[in-house]
């Protein structure tokens, strides 16, 4: 008789919350290992505390209080007896100290070593590391600025238009864009201040802007034991104030390529595992770069964790990246050989956030109020809410991904406005209208893409929505209300006449209903 294998772990603590604790817990609950929800004050009714076999109370609301506080976060794994930790993405997932305490409290981190952590964090060390391995890196400063009059002349040895950017940061934070001199001593001020609030560092370097660029990045995935592979690319050029708001894969740009395209494919996963191998990585990256309208790239960042765009890669390859992080952090080989990997189809992810798109896209908070969320085929929906929930304002916006499959740009485009056409979120406001216009736009379904489109659409279109179609729920109510109140034909016995033809007498009952 065969025996049970023994989990990867016995008990896995999530650090983190939302759809991405909720996609995690789920892995654990594929490969059988029991897990571990956090939570704050305002999350204690959250999904994916409900989802977890046990969740641990770790602070108030402020996330400095609760998701970032490595004290608490290794005391809820002490007390529960996980024997490691996810970080998920944000929070503590790319924090090299907190890496340094699980090791020390003998947890494991289900990530990068913290050596690895280090050394593609801070973005500075990340740009020396990528170019030694033979990278191409876009020119700038080799290390944190002194001062305004060093940016200044740094700016003028590589040409203007410049960008300052925070050394220690990400997500758009600590970034200024210089188009003179007579901008860096603001510029650098701003950045700078900016910077030290976020990331408690007000580092910053400077780099040559390169204008309307492709933003383009290269999943990689290796083990403990040397061998590292790369799952293809990534195009993540839509975004909102340096936020990505809608990811494919593959590229457009490489797919209109053909036989370039797979060449430049190749030569970025190249690169990019040379970055990473570098660091001395292991486990899920994602290596970013900048594509210029010639097709040169130019290594960006490292981003040493799970991304929130993942799921456009796992659908197009067939490879399960939490699942491997896992297998990887418990010691195990990597099994996929480079030649393993095929990318079929194509997979186009929306980023669905509690903000109203009429309101310069400003947090909406509150209460779900009805939740309908789209399925049927090629449709994936990763998501952290249910309706009954309060969202708080206290964390990103973010509520759920909804991700479309199919063999082609153009179907995949097609299934994710049918998606977006069926989801219905209400008590608050989304971003769904805004994917809509987006979505149907011609520029876009061309592929016509690059890092400014977001903000040239806002101006060319005003953010136009497109209409949702008809919520034939609301309709059948509506039409039943009407009727109910609507005075009875006196020989109307509630029933359609023998003449009536059947089928259509079934569909109108139906629809009073």
């Amino acid at each position: 008789m065969e025996s049970t294998p023994r989990p990867l772990f016995r008990k896995v603590l999530v650090a983190n919350r939302g759809e991405i604790a909720v996609r995690i817990i789920r892995a654990l609950r594929d490969l059988a290992i029991p897990s571990v929800a956090v939570f704050s004050d305002v999350d204690r009714a959250s999904l994916h505390v409900r989802l977890a076999d046990e969740a641990v109370h770790i602070g108030p609301a402020p996330s400095s209080q609760s998701y970032l506080n490595v004290a608490a976060v290794l005391d809820a794994a002490r007390r529960s007896g996980a024997e490691a930790i996810h970080p998920g993405y944000g929070f503590l997932s790319e924090n090299a100290d907190f890496v340094d305490a699980c090791d020390a409290a003998g947890l494991v981190f289900i990530g990068p070593p913290a050596v690895a952590v280090r050394a593609m964090g801070e973005k500075t060390q990340a740009r020396r590391v990528a170019r030694q391995a033979g990278a191409p890196v876009v020119p700038g400063s080799d290390g944190p600025l002194e001062s305004a009059a060093e940016a200044a002349r740094v700016a003028a040895s590589i040409g203007y238009p410049v960008m300052l950017k925070a050394a220690a940061g990400g997500g758009g934070k600590g970034m200024r864009r210089v188009d003179s001199p007579a901008g860096i001593d603001a510029a650098f001020r701003d950045a700078s201040s900016e910077a030290e609030r976020s990331f408690s560092s007000g580092a910053v370097y400077v780099e040559k802007l390169i204008v309307n660029p492709r933003h383009i990045e290269i999943q990689i995935l290796g083990d403990r034991h040397g061998h590292m592979i790369h799952l293809g690319e990534r195009e993540c050029s839509l975004q909102r104030r340096h936020q990505k708001v809608i990811e494919e894969s593959p590229s457009p740009l490489l797919a209109s390529l053909p036989d370039a395209g797979a060449e430049m494919r190749a030569a970025m996963g190249e690169a990019a595992i040379a970055a990473a191998r570098a660091a001395g990585y292991s486990n899920a990256g994602t290596v970013e770069f900048l594509v210029d309208n010639h097709g040169n790239f130019y290594f960006l960042e490292m981003n040493t964790r799970l991304q929130v765009e993942h799921p456009v890669t796992e659908l197009v390859t067939g490879v399960d990246l939490v699942a491997w992080q896992l297998r990887i952090a418990a010691g195990q080989p990597l099994t996929l050989a480079q030649h393993d990997i095929a990318w079929r189809g194509w997979a186009i992810e929306c980023r669905v956030c509690a903000e109203d798109p009429d309101q310069n896209f400003l947090p909406s908070p509150g209460l779900i109020r009805r939740l309908e969320q789209p399925a049927g085929p090629g449709i994936r929906v990763d998501s952290g809410i249910y309706a009954g929930w309060n969202v708080p304002m206290d964390y990103d916006p973010l509520l759920a991904k909804l991700i479309a499959w199919a063999p082609d740009r153009n179907l995949a485009v097609d299934r994710l406005l049918r998606a977006l056409g069926e989801y219905r979120i209400q008590g608050i406001r989304a971003n769904l209208g805004f994917f809509r216009g987006v979505l149907a736009d011609k520029a876009f379904r061309r592929g016509d893409l690059h890092t400014g489109f977001i903000g040239e659409y806002l101006d060319r279109t005003g953010g136009r929505e497109v209409p949702v179609p008809p919520d034939y729920e609301v309709v059948a109510a509506l039409v039943a209300a009407i009727a109910a109140t609507a005075a009875p034909h006196p020989a109307d016995s509630g029933h359609p006449p023998a003449s009536a033809n059947p089928w259509r007498s079934q569909g109108r009952n139906q629809l009073l209903r």
